[in-house]
């Protein structure tokens, strides 16, 4: 027979059991309402996003890099910073060929030379900036490929105001400075630097006070963009989310959809851990009043060359 004070524990406990279980449900409830927000969020943020090419339209180029990344086949994307003002289209301030194997997990990163003298097709000869202005992303990207004999599967083009609200949303980012300068009021020493969002563009920036002019630029460009991309793979505020699906929605444009974007990073993210940097050797020379950068033809044939190598290598 069970006692008076024997049923009052047992209901004390299954009044406890019905609060554990009650907490764990409503977390349960939580974490799944904030996991479909987010989900709904990173959809609507890519789709933003997503802004294909007039060649995408064609029904085999898709085939063709759909089994790129079907089958975990290297690509090629092609990383435009462009300033952007009221009533003025722009130019592409920041052009950087990335080749992602992902057999390898290897990527190379090339910086190209905003002054780098090539033909840019239906205006001729120019600096391969000017495509961007000429003809937006559709004709950078057919520039590039024209002049490097490289396929471009993928491009991601980044507004430069963009770029200093994400590095300010990832907590900023740490990179090695072989060279101390000043520039916008900010002063970099040589060695480890953090730099927060402000001060990494006035970084990559800079120039004019390198000896090594555009090719000091590109460099720096290179580290805060490979700086950046740790940070992001390893990054764990949750609280900073909608900030930088917001900050994306706004700044990033690209031809990759939802799926492909997954893809990149299960499949290619481990890429990251190893990579390349490669520079474009050549010389300046004034042109009817005008400064190019001339690239020899077996420098560009020396690029295409060690790409192509790091494409098929398994």
């Amino acid at each position: 027979m069970v006692s008076r004070s024997d049923k009052k524990q047992n209901k004390k406990k299954r009044k406890w059991l019905r609060w554990v279980v009650g907490i764990v449900v409503g977390l349960f409830l939580l974490i799944g309402g904030f996991v479909f927000y987010l989900w709904n969020e990173v959809g609507a943020t890519i789709e933003t996003m997503h802004n294909p090419l007039a060649r995408d339209e064609d029904p085999d180029r898709q085939k063709q890099i759909d089994s790129i990344f079907s089958n975990k086949d290297s690509l090629n994307a092609l990383l435009l910073g462009v300033d952007e003002r009221s009533g003025d289209k722009g130019r592409s301030d920041t052009m950087i060929l990335m080749s992602i194997n992902p057999k390898t997990n290897e990527i190379i990163m090339l910086s190209i030379p905003r002054d780098t003298y090539v033909n840019i097709p239906g205006r001729g000869m120019d600096k391969i900036n000017h495509a961007y202005a000429f003809g937006g992303v559709d004709l950078s990207v057919q520039t590039v490929e024209e002049a490097f004999n490289l396929p471009v599967h993928v491009y991601a083009r980044v507004n430069m105001e963009g770029f200093q609200q994400g590095i300010d949303a990832l907590g900023g980012v740490t990179v090695n400075n072989s060279l101390a300068f000043s520039s916008g009021g900010h002063t970099f020493p040589e060695g480890q630097i953090s730099l927060n969002g402000e001060e990494a563009l006035d970084y990559i920036r800079m120039r004019y006070e390198d000896p090594r002019g555009d090719m000091g630029r590109n460099e720096r460009q290179r580290n805060v963009i490979a700086a950046a991309m740790n940070e992001a793979a390893s990054f764990s505020s949750i609280t900073k989310v909608g900030e930088i699906l917001t900050i994306l929605g706004d700044n990033v444009q690209t031809d990759l959809d939802m799926k492909k974007i997954q893809t990149l990073f299960t499949d290619y993210a481990g890429a990251r851990r190893s990579i390349t940097t490669m520079e474009i050797n050549g010389s300046g020379q004034t042109i009817g009043g005008v400064w190019y950068y001339m690239v020899p033809d077996e420098e560009f044939s020396r690029i295409t060359s060690d790409i192509t190598a790091h494409m098929e290598a398994k």
